[in-house]
């Protein structure tokens, strides 16, 4: 069994692979694909050589469900996601298996063994409902910060970025106001919408309405400037730099 394995982090990725090799189910592991743009031109150059794809429901450039608006997948899926909270009924009901990261071997192994009693026709049916569970991947407006006994809520539109050290992680909001807020950098990036916001580095998610202006940095960084003052300077590194501007540029 050929699988194509879409995921755009590094650590989630290996895991999936190593587990999918150690169970010694005769799944050979062929692509992986980080991006919509990047798995759209696999599957319209290779899709035929695949017979499975685990797929993450987030990935860098958007979500995974814009993919289907580009390509014909006829590929069964598996999706994968940090969080319980897309259609997950509807993936039982109609048979589309998920895991919830952390992933383990076990849950992998349930959902092949899964994937391999399908007939033609539940696998047409399977891909079928995919346009319908794009319209229930919703993003919230607003977060919910607790601070002291109180809990405010915080428009999406009014954030400016997420900011994070080994001690702590706050949003700054649009008018200089700094929350702190108990909630890892990659719990907060999978609750997103990624059009409207981006993983810039370890340290910060940026919101694209609040990126006033761009320095190119003398070793090919990117300096941001935001519409608010930050902790300290906020860099994209070289690597990263493509996939900014393109985010940036919508």
């Amino acid at each position: 069994m050929k699988v194509l394995i879409v995921e755009d982090e590094t650590v989630a990725f290996t895991n999936l692979r190593r587990i999918l090799l150690d169970l010694n189910l005769g799944v050979e592991v062929v692509g992986n694909t980080e991006s919509v743009v990047r798995t759209v031109k696999w599957l319209q150059e290779s899709q035929q050589t695949i017979d499975l794809i685990f797929m993450d429901i987030h990935l860098s450039d958007g979500s995974a469900f814009k993919i289907f608006d580009m390509v014909d997948v006829e590929i069964p899926i598996i999706f994968t996601t940090a969080f319980d909270q897309y259609a997950i009924e509807a993936f039982k009901v109609n048979s589309i298996d998920y895991l919830l990261k952390p992933i383990e071997a076990r849950e992998v192994e349930h959902a092949i063994e899964k994937f391999r009693k399908l007939t033609r026709r539940d696998i047409h049916e399977y891909l079928s409902i995919l346009s319908r569970l794009a319209n229930q991947d919703k993003y919230p407006e607003k977060i919910l910060v607790p601070f002291n006994d109180k809990i405010f809520p915080v428009a999406v539109s009014n954030i400016s970025c997420f900011y994070t050290t080994e001690v702590k992680t706050v949003v700054i909001l649009k008018d200089g106001t700094s929350l702190p807020y108990k909630k890892t950098l990659e719990h907060i990036n999978h609750s997103l919408n990624p059009d409207l916001f981006f993983r810039a580095n370890k340290q910060f998610i940026i919101s694209r309405d609040s990126v006033k202006n761009i320095t190119i940095w003398f070793d090919n960084r990117l300096l941001v400037t935001l519409d608010t003052e930050l902790p300290e300077n906020l860099y994209i590194s070289k690597n990263k730099a493509a996939e900014f501007k393109q985010w940036l540029a919508g």
